[in-house]
């Protein structure tokens, strides 16, 4: 939650940038190296590095949507969230609650509620699934490649 004397603070813009850039340049890295493990795995027939191309992958895909949502907010100016807020709570807005995670810009009603704005809903749900995902798998793969070589 945000102070009082800053009810319309937005996300720091250099943050997003950064972050925006990192995932521009992660996700389609990791990306290659999947898929690269993932062809050495068949010739191979190694499930350790089935379970590490698809840890890659999972975390690539997890990267690029969060960067996705990044994006619209990179997109939105002042006036697109105000917009954004003012169709969602009309005339009782009296700031925003934006947070980097999960991903969210809020937009804060003067009757206590939060409505979310800008970034797309299906955004934080489904970055919740993959992130379980990926943290799965990536302990999955460090378990098995630590037993191929024990």
């Amino acid at each position: 939650m945000m102070s009082a004397d800053q009810p319309f603070a937005r996300h720091e813009g250099s943050v997003v940038l950064v972050l925006l850039l990192v995932g521009a340049l992660a996700a389609p890295a990791l990306t290659v190296y999947g898929v690269r493990v993932l062809a050495r795995a068949r010739t191979a027939r190694s499930s350790a590095k089935v379970l590490t191309a698809s840890s890659a992958l999972t975390w690539a895909v997890t990267i690029g949507l969060y960067a996705w949502g990044l994006l619209h907010l990179f997109m939105a100016d002042d006036y697109t969230e105000a917009r954004e807020c003012d169709q969602a709570v009309g005339k009782q807005l009296v700031g925003y609650e934006p947070s980097f995670i999960p991903l969210k810009f809020d937009c804060l009603a003067a009757d206590g509620r939060t409505v979310p704005a800008v970034i797309p809903s299906y955004v934080n749900p489904a970055l919740a699934v993959l992130l379980v995902c990926a943290v799965t798998l990536t302990v999955f793969a460090i378990v098995r490649s630590k037993e191929k070589t024990t």
